[in-house]
Order: structure tokens, then C-alpha cells, then sequence
């Protein structure tokens, strides 16, 4: 097992899944996929036994951003599109704690899109989950980034305009270093991919495809359920070139593959950061200038 969160293994507690959950009572619509999501992230707490003393849920905003609510942890509930780099900034503080981001297909990739390939390349060490129902469900329903042409919404009332983007092309581009994907309503392999992923040294983006049944009609749970393919068990998740082609030929036959794509292993930022400081002589009283001057080329 590859521990990215040391603290997560030296105060293991043995708790169920419920024991994760607050009081707080969901408002997310009946049959929304979220509920899977959050269904599988508590199922993964418990499997590795994360004390939620050391737990930090981090979200943007959105139906999905609401999810650390529901979760027994720290939690920060950012601005629209900003999860990633408060969560850097928690991770960068406290390496010794496990940090879990959740947004929506909106936040991570609209507003937000500009920190994603900053947070891939630069291997931050924790989890996110991204909850993609291809549209924008708290304000009522209109084209996310997500979204495929033919859905009509109340802002594009003639279908959409533009291509839809695929989070997970993205995510193996960027320089993620584990890249999965699942239908919310599988909570089992839902539940398997966030739980590696928490275990896993480096980045990990995990899409969840959640169904939206107030606003999207189109990307029913059935629908959802029936164009997911996983990959098979020969399927090389060291290969990029292997993913990537995976990927390519699921869109081409039309279907969406899901389980572990990719997955390898590379110096992490706060390892890096800590090398660094290391290095200058540093320690809880380093020398900024000295960092600085080190880094002029």
C-alpha cells in the first residue's frame, strides 16, 4: 500500500461508514447521483480507517460542493471554482492530514479549470473527486462544460454549441498520476477507485458520472449505466499511451470506460518543497531569501 497520508495509518481508527456522516439532512434531489458519491467516499473512510481528526474535506460551489456538509471531517466550503488551491494550501500546511476535494463538472472544469493541470503537473498530494452530471444543477439547469450538443437547457434552448470537454483526456494530459472513472451508481467501483486513491502517493482525480434528474434528461442513471464499459484486467494502467487509447476508442464506439486508467508514481509537491528547504538549510526558521535566490536561474 502507498501511503500518501502518514497520519492517515499512524491514528487508523475502526469506524463504519455511518460514523462519517453528520446530522446535516441532504437537499439534494431524490435520485440525484450524488448521493452515490457521497455513499462511496464514506464506504472508502471506513475501509481504511481515516480518523476524521485528520480529515479535510475541501469544495467550490455547486449541488456537488455541498458534499463535505455531509461528511464528518474539517471542512472548507470555498468560492466558486477555488477548491483546488485551498486544498493545495491545506496539503502544503499539513502533509500529515488526508485532504479530499469534491466539485462538479462546473466548478472543477469552468471557473476553475485553470488550476487543474497546475494541481496534476505539480503531483499535489490528495484526492478529487470530481461529480460530473453535465450541467449546472444549482442554478436551475444550464450547459456546464460537460454537457453533450444535444441537450437542450433553459439557456440554450436549441441545443449546444460548443464540444463537450472530457475531464479524463484532461486529467491524463495534465499529468495526473491516478486517473479513474466510474458511474455514481456503481458505489462498489466507485467506492474501490476513491479508496485507492486516498492510498495513493500523488494526485489522484477520480470522475464520478452522476446523474441528474432534475435538469438533465438526457444522462439518465440508466443512460449512464449502460454506456459504461470498464476496462478489462489486461488493461496496463502504467501505460499513458495505453490509457489514453482506451479512452479514445471507448468515445469512437460511443460507450465511456470506467475503473483505474492510469496510475504511476513521482515526487510529490510537498516532497519537494520539503527537499527544497532541506536544501537551503532550512527548517521552521528558513530563509526566504536564500529559497529565493536559489530558484533566480
Amino acid at each position: 500500500m502507498n501511503a500518501i497520508h502518514p497520519q492517515m495509518h499512524l491514528h487508523k481508527v475502526e469506524l463504519k461508514p455511518k460514523d462519517y456522516k453528520t446530522d446535516t439532512p441532504s437537499f439534494w434531489c431524490a435520485g440525484c447521483g450524488h448521493y452515490g458519491v457521497l455513499t462511496g467516499l464514506l464506504r472508502s473512510l471506513s475501509e481504511i480507517g481515516v480518523d476524521p481528526n485528520h480529515l479535510v474535506s475541501v469544495s467550490g460551489i455547486g449541488c456537488s460542493s455541498r458534499l463535505p456538509y455531509f461528511v464528518n471531517s474539517y471542512k472548507m466550503h470555498t468560492l466558486h471554482g477555488r477548491a483546488g488551491p485551498v486544498a493545495t494550501g491545506v496539503q502544503l500546511a499539513r502533509p500529515d492530514l488526508s485532504v479530499v476535494v469534491t466539485g462538479g463538472d462546473g466548478d472543477g472544469f469552468s471557473i476553475g479549470g485553470g488550476h487543474m493541470p497546475h494541481m496534476a503537473r505539480k503531483n499535489v498530494n490528495m484526492i478529487y473527486i470530481l461529480m460530473d452530471n453535465h450541467v449546472y444543477g444549482l442554478t436551475k439547469g444550464q450547459c456546464s462544460p460537460t454537457s453533450r450538443q444535444v441537450m437542450k437547457t433553459t439557456t440554450t434552448p436549441y441545443g449546444g454549441l460548443e464540444e463537450p470537454l472530457d475531464p479524463i483526456m484532461y486529467m491524463l494530459t495534465y499529468g495526473a498520476t491516478y486517473v479513474g472513472q466510474s458511474f455514481a451508481g456503481n458505489v462498489k467501483l466507485a467506492s474501490q477507485l476513491i479508496k485507492e486513491g486516498m492510498e495513493h502517493k500523488g494526485f489522484a482525480f477520480v470522475n464520478l458520472l452522476s446523474q441528474c434528474p432534475s435538469f438533465n434528461d438526457i444522462d439518465t442513471a440508466q443512460a449512464f449505466k449502460e454506456a459504461c464499459d470498464q476496462v478489462p484486467d489486461s488493461h496496463d494502467t502504467s501505460d499513458l499511451s495505453a490509457a489514453i487509447s482506451a479512452v479514445n476508442a471507448a468515445k469512437k464506439a460511443g460507450r465511456i470506460p470506467t475503473g483505474l486508467l492510469y496510475k504511476t508514481e513521482r515526487p510529490t509537491l510537498d516532497e519537494r518543497m520539503a527537499e527544497l528547504v532541506e536544501r537551503v538549510g532550512g527548517g521552521k526558521d528558513y530563509d526566504l531569501k536564500k529559497i529565493i535566490d536559489l530558484a533566480r536561474p
